[in-house]
């Protein structure tokens, strides 16, 4: 004999696993500790500085001393 089932109940039982699912996958994406987003940020500045500081300009560019001003 099959079990009887309330379906309102079954609904939200599935509405409230799918929720759970979700929030699941997002965190995984998002959730990230304050220290780990500190971390990505010090890189990010730290290769920034990297690359400007390792810019070469060229001639004719504003500031540039052999412009002859």
């Amino acid at each position: 004999m099959a079990e009887i089932v309330k379906l309102r109940q079954f609904r939200k039982q599935k509405a409230r696993a799918d929720r759970e699912q979700a929030a699941g996958q997002n965190r995984a994406l998002h959730g990230r500790t304050k220290a780990e987003r500190q971390r990505d940020r010090m890189v990010a500045d730290k290769s920034e500085r990297f690359v400007a500081g390792h810019h070469r300009e060229k001639p004719g560019e504003p500031g540039d001393p052999s412009d002859g001003q």
